[in-house]
Parts: C-alpha cells; sequence; structure tokens
C-alpha cells in the first residue's frame, strides 16, 4: 500500500513526485563527504539519481575524490536500472569503513553518464553535504539517500516500508 506522501512545501520536492525507473540528471549543488576529518569528495559537477520514495543519491565524478582514501572491496550487486554495482573501502589515517561507497564500471544505457562517478551512503561518514547543508541518512541500512530539508517523504527505509 501506498503511503500518504507529505505535501511539499514551496522550494521543496516531494520524493513520491520523483519516477521509477529512476532518472538521473545534472546538479550544480554543492556537495562534499567528510571522513574522519578529511573532506574525501568536493565536487559541484554531481549527477542525483532520482526514484520515486528514495531521497536523491548523489554520484561524484572520480576527479573529485581523493582516490588514495578508496581502497576496491570484493562486494558486488547488482540494480535492476544501473546494473552490476562494485563497492569501495574508505581508509583515512586510524578509522577504516568496509563497503561504505559504491560505483558501477560498466552501467546500463541509461546510466552511462555515472559511469566510475562515486556515491556514499552518509551514515558512516563523518559528515555529507548538500550547498553547506549537512544531510541526513535514508532510514535503514540498505539505502543510500540523503535527506535534506528541500526533500519531503515518507521515505522507503523507514519502519513498514518494505512493502511499498
Amino acid at each position: 500500500m501506498r503511503p500518504q506522501p507529505i505535501p511539499p512545501r514551496p522550494g521543496q520536492e516531494s520524493v513520491w513526485d520523483y519516477p521509477r525507473p529512476p532518472r538521473l540528471e545534472d546538479t550544480s549543488k554543492h556537495i562534499q563527504v567528510v571522513f574522519n576529518g578529511v573532506t574525501i569528495a568536493d565536487t559541484r559537477c554531481a549527477k542525483r539519481v532520482l526514484e520515486t520514495s528514495h531521497p536523491p543519491v548523489y554520484y561524484i565524478p572520480p576527479e573529485d575524490i581523493k582516490q588514495e582514501y578508496l581502497i576496491k572491496s570484493p562486494r558486488t550487486t547488482f540494480c535492476e536500472w544501473k546494473g552490476q554495482g562494485a563497492y569501495y573501502h574508505l581508509v583515512v589515517g586510524d578509522r577504516q569503513a568496509n563497503d561504505v561507497a559504491w560505483y558501477y564500471p560498466e552501467p546500463t544505457p541509461a546510466f552511462t553518464a555515472i559511469k566510475d562517478y562515486v556515491a556514499f551512503y552518509p551514515a558512516p561518514m563523518d559528515a555529507c553535504y548538500v550547498d553547506g547543508e549537512k544531510v541526513e541518512p535514508q532510514p535503514g541500512n540498505f539505502y543510500g539517500g540523503w535527506i535534506t530539508s528541500d526533500i519531503v517523504g515518507p521515505f522507503k527505509g523507514s519502519p513498514g516500508s518494505w512493502g511499498w
């Protein structure tokens, strides 16, 4: 059963207005990822994926990420829309977080624009920012959406949402 969407106020987006299958779009918003006190990623050239019931997932171009902190993981997953995903561990100083970033080395034709771009789960990071606003992680441990004040739900991943 579809939940009751929260009506967006002016300047807000409802995740229930996002499409399925998901849409990929460019964004000029300032995206930053901080882990163990180090800014790992900093860009104004990200792409975001918008999918019904999910807050946006931001994909960052590899040239705007400090690659020396990423270690390839053996983990892979499959997305019906984007294809086979691969993962990175993140190691900065004495702190390591496993499988906290993912990318698509050979995405499906509709998502070739995010080939090798990297998305980060916000929960394990010190902070992730969109235009200076610290994001909230999408509920649950499965999804990687970034919630900001201009996005309203309810969001997939919250208790009872698996049937949506």
